[in-house]
């Protein structure tokens, strides 16, 4: 096979499984290992691949790249959707006063569900939803039976969400019943990340704060790694998920006594 035919193959490895093994590519091609070096390093030049330890992931798996908002918010709809839906069942089950949305599609399209109808408690006083994600307060500031508190800082134009010391000041001086996070990674032993430091800031605070914390996460983040940890599995109660974690993630969730819930 001629190295062309090869790296095109390999191209299309990428594409598919997210991320090949340099070892395995030596076995699979009966090559040498400076052979798929070199095949990765041209692959990587023409923008096809990004060369990681040990082989190579797509693209858009860098730790340090953030899809914006908009983009996001057209993958894994329908994932997102059943991971939404749950988590409002949980919420009003929870019948919790005091409630943190957290920045993210999913939880924006449980902000959406929140908005739809009357949301106070079965007391029929108001809940308190606490956010600092401006998309999210937009949605939620005339909605039924809730008190809106909107956290200030400065806001991050990626996710229209305010980041940095000053929101997680806010956040640190407060106890809410329950939380609910979103992430960029999800990883059996880094635990939960994301690009920003800033926003890696507030999120580690809202973890620390709330008496329950609840991952919305789709299955595509899974084995996923971003630049900034802001949470061990440990600090997760609840993670809901579209798809039942494998392997290590899924070992790694049963000795923290996470509680997975699968829709």
């Amino acid at each position: 096979m001629f190295a062309e035919e090869r790296r095109a193959e390999i191209a299309k490895l990428v594409a598919s499984a997210r991320r090949v093994n340099g070892a395995e590519l030596a076995r699979r091609y009966e090559v040498t290992m400076e052979t798929v070096r070199r095949d990765l390093a041209a692959l990587e030049a023409e923008g096809k691949l990004r060369r990681v330890h040990g082989g190579a992931v797509t693209v858009e798996q860098s730790t340090s790249v953030e899809s914006s908002i908009a983009l996001r918010q057209s993958l894994n709809t329908p994932e997102k959707q059943r991971i939404a839906m749950q988590a409002y069942e949980l919420l009003l089950d929870a019948d919790a006063g005091a409630v943190v949305l957290d920045a993210g599609t999913t939880i924006e399209i449980l902000a959406d569900r929140i908005a739809s109808e009357n949301f106070s408690l079965k007391s029929g006083a108001d809940r308190l939803i606490i956010t600092h994600a401006l998309h999210i307060a937009v949605k939620l500031a005339e909605a039924e039976g809730i008190v809106l508190d909107l956290v200030g800082g400065q806001v991050r134009k990626m996710t229209w969400a305010a980041i940095g010391a000053q929101t997680a000041e806010h956040f640190s001086t407060i106890r809410p019943d329950i939380a609910f996070i979103g992430v960029n990674g999800l990883d059996a032993e880094f635990g939960l990340s994301t690009p920003g430091l800033s926003e890696a800031i507030v999120k580690t605070a809202i973890v620390k704060s709330a008496r329950r914390v609840v991952l919305l996460c789709d299955s595509a983040k899974f084995g996923k790694e971003s630049l900034i940890r802001f949470a061990g599995l440990e600090d997760v109660d609840t993670l809901i998920t579209d798809k039942a974690p494998e392997g290590d993630l899924a070992a790694a969730l049963e000795e923290s006594n996470v509680e997975v819930v699968i829709v």
